[in-house]
């Protein structure tokens, strides 16, 4: 695949293990994420309320100044139900352990986990470091603290 980004971000990868897999990588032209394969050595059965961490058999170096994002992939949502606990799941530029996908059931069934399925998308994404500065009073705006559903439906 061609990269048609206008600022390519070079991420280095390493095999945790051996591994028939492929390591992510985009699944279209127009890709925003890497898919992520579980990398188990047996099925994991996910209970309905269940979550696990499932690895993925890789680890990463994301430069500063970017994150790794986690994300659910939308197949897995609509056809079954199965989302990631806290989405995005945010792997920092330091971070160098295996990349995890905590995986939770939200459906009525139980869902097999197998080596090898997609299970999660990862997107690199630029995240500013902030300056914070203290101050005595917030300027005015029209929204004001309006928030969690004020706008209605």
């Amino acid at each position: 695949m061609t990269d048609s980004s206008p600022h390519p971000v070079t991420v280095y990868i390493s095999p945790c293990r051996p591994s028939v897999h492929p390591l992510p990588r985009y699944m279209s032209e127009g890709a925003a994420g890497l898919d992520l394969h579980a990398a188990l050595g047996a099925p994991v059965v996910l209970n309905p309320g269940e979550a696990t961490l499932i690895g993925t058999g890789f680890s990463i170096a994301i430069p500063p100044g970017y994150e790794g994002q986690v994300r659910p992939r939308s197949g897995l949502a609509l056809q079954h139900r199965i989302g990631l606990l806290n989405s995005p799941g945010t792997i920092d530029p330091d971070y160098r352990g295996e990349v995890g996908v905590i995986l939770f059931n939200f459906g009525t069934s139980p869902y097999t986990v197998h080596d090898g399925d997609r299970i999660a998308q990862l997107v690199i994404t630029p995240v500013p470091r902030v300056h914070l500065i203290v101050v005595e009073r917030l300027d005015e705006t029209t929204r004001g603290d309006g928030g969690f559903g004020h706008t209605g439906r």
